[in-house]
């Protein structure tokens, strides 16, 4: 599987914290057709920030793909079209304990991305699927204090 995470990883900007880096190391996936790395030291500023440290308190990241990869069915023979068009779905996982009320015990937020690509697009679009990822993660990395401030504040 291509998806590999190297330490550590460099956060994208955000409100508050300051040259933020994930030292991870690997971790157990849920499902044998995923990778996980959990968060084991923290760099730059992150006052308040914690680690992955116990199972109500993860700070994990978790790669996967589709368990069987679909493929497509046969064209119709009489219209010459495609019958359906299933898609794979890939998803990155960001899990991460936080205190919803201080005295409290923690409850995991995720962050969930999914990519779901049609069947047969991987050989016949390569190009455009890698143009929608590069669009969507650089819009990510763009805003992402913008991001941050949203989640915190609920204004867009």
């Amino acid at each position: 599987m291509s998806f590999t995470l190297t330490s550590p990883v460099t956060g994208g900007a955000q409100t508050g914290l300051t040259t933020p880096t994930y030292t991870i190391a690997a971790d157990t996936a849920p499902t044998s057709a995923g990778k996980q790395y959990a968060v084991t030291a923290l760099g730059g500023t992150q006052t308040g920030v914690d680690t992955s440290s116990t199972p109500s308190k993860p700070f994990t990241v978790t790669l996967s793909r589709p368990t069987v990869l679909r493929t497509l069915s046969a064209v119709d023979p009489v219209t010459g079209a495609l019958r359906s068009v299933p898609r794979n779905v890939y998803t990155i996982r960001v899990r991460k304990g936080v205190i919803p009320l201080v005295g409290q015990a923690a409850v995991p937020m995720q962050i969930v991305t999914s990519i779901e690509v049609p069947a047969g697009a991987d050989s016949a679009d390569a190009a455009n699927i890698r143009a929608a990822l590069s669009l969507m993660i650089g819009s990510l990395n763009q805003i992402s204090a913008s991001i941050g401030d949203t989640a915190v504040t609920g204004v867009i």
